[in-house]
């Protein structure tokens, strides 16, 4: 499993589009979008204790 983060609707639709031009005749992807606010409130349980979600990365921006 892998994941991406996006800033914005439009740059995600231009990693889906990379993801949808590479899939193989008979490979599966599943796509889930969520909003920062979703993901933070992900409860993530190993066994019987709580994990922490894991942490967006830090997007750099260069102007």
């Amino acid at each position: 499993m892998a994941s991406i983060y996006s800033p914005s609707r439009e740059n995600a639709a231009v990693h889906i589009g990379r993801v949808s031009s590479i899939i193989p005749p008979d490979g599966k992807v599943c796509i889930m979008q969520l909003t920062d606010k979703q993901f933070s409130e992900i409860k993530i349980y190993e066994g019987r204790k709580k994990a922490k979600p894991e942490t967006c990365s830090v997007q750099l921006e260069l102007f």
